[in-house]
This record gives C-alpha cells, structure tokens and sequence, in this order.
C-alpha cells in the first residue's frame, strides 16, 4: 500500500454507527472513565466505585447521566452532580450534559463495586 493508500483512522470513533463520520463524539465508556474523577468527599471514593451513576447515554454531542446521592439527604450532592458535569463538559465533542438525580432504585452499599466493597469491610 502506498502513503495514499492507508486508511485513515479517526482519532475518536463515533458513538453510534450513525453518527456522522469525523465529528468528535464519546462514547458511554469514555464518559463513565470521566465520572470516575469524581469523588464522594466524604467517603473519598470515585462515585462510579460507589455505584452512585446508574445509567450513562450518549446521542451525538449530548451525555445523559441517571445517578444518584448516598442519601436524599446527603449534603455534598450538589457539589458531586457539578463536578459531575463540568467533567463532563471538559470531554471534548461534548456540547450539554443532562444530568438526572433519580431516587428509585434506592442506592444501597450493595451497589458498590465488589473489590471496593470488600476494602470497605461490607
């Protein structure tokens, strides 16, 4: 194959196979690998490790995150969902970050991930 020949891969792959080609998307995963930046400033734990994100989406351009809060009450909530975001935001190709605070299933320490769980003593 000549120079001209060789394919050309793409920095970033799209999200989903109808995602236009050569814009800049993320995907699930690499936002998930962002959340864990996150952490908990109680407990000083990732909330990915804490199984406080439920549900991340993507579509084009937007993340769509269902996480929740150790409790309703927790007082560093809203200091997690926007460091939550802004981490969010700093992805590049990401243009908004809806981010959804849902209370059903409840979270419980059952959500933790295992090997966490385990260093945690549960």
């Amino acid at each position: 194959m000549t120079e001209e020949q060789t394919p050309q891969v793409p920095a970033t792959e799209p999200a989903s196979d109808d995602a236009p080609a050569g814009d800049a998307v993320v995907n699930a995963d690499q936002a998930r690998l962002v959340l864990r930046r996150v952490k908990d400033p109680e407990l000083n734990l990732n909330i990915v490790d804490l199984g406080l994100i439920y549900d991340v989406q993507t579509e084009g351009s937007t993340v769509r995150v269902d996480m929740s809060l150790t409790s309703p009450g927790c007082p560093s909530g809203p200091e997690i969902m926007g460091e939550a975001e802004q981490q969010l935001r700093e992805l590049p190709g990401v243009t908004d970050v809806v981010m959804n605070l849902v209370w059903t299933p409840p979270w419980t320490p059952e959500r933790i991930e295992p090997r966490v769980r385990a260093y945690m003593g549960f």
